[in-house]
């Protein structure tokens, strides 16, 4: 049983073995979708493979789309020269129930694969081609938040794009610059109208798009690298937008056990690939079974009809209030949570995290009794069932091969909106008080003590990458366990806005965070025994 079209060809073995496999004709689809492009998407990982790409899936079986979606990597070629082309674009989903259950999907909504590389001419080309196209409606995006930056950690612009404002739409050299080239194409191909969707799993995720895009148009304008409209095209036409979105599928590296599964299927050359650029990809995909996917209802040339597939469109103000709410408050200050001090306390699956009694009362306090309070309903989904699922469900899934070693990546740049805006909600209200907050100062002082890499036994382990590691660890690599924390030592970090999202001393929450920080490195065991107390 071989991933590609001809080991596809005996559907019958494969359905024998519990697969789900498409339903459509999938050539007609595929040259339909090469003559009138209407959905392309910019990063071809794993969450993508697992969502959008099965929702396309799932309505192409159904009748609703005509055509599939070409799918764009821009950042690791190998996925795409590696995973696509040889499966023949198709990718196995094994999403993961909370009862034990595999379901078992070959995902075909797939049907053309590129790289994003303005040197190759004829992938170049083929993009310029879909991009001149009347049909093409949205761009969909999921290439990290760090994707739509165009300076590094330092705050220094990174010498790619430097290049590309310099030089034009040509062959630009940085991720963002090709695609504002592509947009130009478009624009000279008569001023088309396009919907510009990032989906990644960020804050007002399409306000930086447009940033990062406008920023090209501007200085190509003023380096007369473009024609003079191309400006006013991105910026002010109405013709290009950028609606928000807020989406939620906790998808993890492909896992060994999954692969395993497939392998006593019968199931050929799954074999995981780790690529230069240190991207971990395999012929499949392994996600829980909840998904969200609301996006603000703003496309120019049109759109296809995803709400039929569980997408939900609304207006940006209500967008807004969903992003904020799992962002802020149901989700994600949860795993920021369990990440953190798993790391520390030795943990490597999350859902065991949930069968520690102290991490499990952590998480429920964070959200239901000090976030909750300050998040506003926005209507499409309730706050209390979302934190329900989240607790009672998604995270305690014994078969989802998350860990919080993953999770704890880049939680420099977390912090800020997962905790910081709950914060500054205490502040603006009447009726609640920032010293209510005990836990989410201890959630602090907890990233800080995981920023020694020194685990509670007093062992070191590896941190999980993140842009301001180098910033961070002088300030707390000399900390000992059995030592003592200055306080002012530490102040430049405590009062650092773009980490904290508030200045810990103008809220009075630095001497909280400071005392956490002494309990937790008393020695081997202090953190346990903090965490104890703190939630006594």
């Amino acid at each position: 049983m071989k991933l590609n079209e001809q080991g596809l060809a005996d559907r019958a073995q494969w359905e024998a073995k519990g697969y789900s496999l498409p339903r459509f004709d999938r050539e007609k689809v595929k040259a339909a979708t090469y003559e009138n492009p209407f959905w392309v998407h910019f990063g071809a990982g794993n969450i993508f493979r697992a969502f959008q790409a099965n929702i396309a899936q799932n309505l192409l079986n159904e009748g609703i789309l005509d055509r599939g979606i070409i799918v764009v990597e821009g950042f690791d070629y190998e996925i795409v020269e590696k995973m696509n082309w040889p499966h023949d674009d198709y990718t196995i989903l094994a999403t993961l129930k909370a009862n034990g259950t595999v379901d078992k999907t070959v995902v075909g909504g797939v049907v053309e694969s590129h790289i994003l590389d303005s040197q190759n001419e004829a992938e170049y080309g083929r993009l310029k081609e879909i991009f001149s196209k009347d049909s093409l409606q949205m761009c969909t995006f999921t290439i990290t938040e760090k994707g739509y930056s165009l300076v590094n950690g330092r705050g220094e612009i990174i010498p790619d794009i430097a290049a590309d404002f310099e030089e034009g739409p040509a062959q630009p050299k940085s991720y963002i610059g090709k695609v504002a080239s592509l947009l130009y194409t478009r624009y000279q191909a008569g001023e088309k109208p396009i919907a510009m969707v990032s989906t990644d799993n960020c804050s007002h995720n399409g306000d930086k798009l447009k940033a990062a895009i406008t920023a090209f148009a501007e200085k190509w304008a003023a380096n007369g690298k473009v024609e003079a409209g191309f400006e006013a095209y991105i910026k002010e036409s109405g013709k290009v937008s950028f609606p928000w979105s807020m989406i939620d599928k906790i998808t993890p590296r492909p896992d060994a056990s999954v692969e395993q599964i497939l392998k006593e299927d019968g199931v050929e050359e799954l074999e995981p690939v780790i690529t230069s650029k240190h991207t971990y990809v395999a012929p499949f995909v392994n996600a829980e079974e909840t998904e969200y996917l609301v996006i603000e209802d703003d496309f120019p040339n049109g759109r296809p009809a995803l709400e039929k597939g569980g997408v939900m469109f609304t207006t940006r103000e209500t967008v807004d209030k969903v992003e904020k709410m799992k962002v802020c408050t149901c989700l994600n200050p949860l795993h920021t949570c369990l990440a953190v001090f798993g790391c520390i306390l030795g943990y490597t699956k999350i859902s065991d995290e949930m069968n520690d009694p102290e991490l499990k009362k952590l998480v429920e306090v964070v959200g239901y009794k000090e976030g909750l309070p300050v998040v506003v309903n926005p209507g499409i989904l309730d706050p209390k069932e979302f934190i329900d699922t989240v607790l009672q469900v998604r995270v305690p899934n014994p078969f989802m091969p998350d860990t919080p070693q993953r999770i704890a990546t880049d939680t420099s740049q977390k912090l800020a909106i997962r905790f910081g805006e709950t914060i500054k909600a205490y502040q603006a209200s009447d009726e609640l008080d920032v010293k209510d907050l005990k836990l989410i100062p201890l959630v602090f002082a907890g990233w800080l003590r995981y920023m020694m890499a020194v685990n509670d036994n007093g062992e070191a382990f590896e941190l999980s990458p993140d842009p301001l590691t180098d910033t961070v660890r002088p300030y707390v690599e000399k900390l000992t366990l059995g030592g003592t924390v200055d306080a002012e030592a530490l102040r430049p970090i405590l009062e650092n806005t773009k980490i904290f999202g508030v200045n810990l001393y103008d809220v009075d929450m630095a001497d909280t965070v400071v005392g956490y920080l002494q309990q937790m490195i008393a020695g081997p065991g202090a953190v346990r025994k903090t965490l104890q107390e703190a939630l006594n």
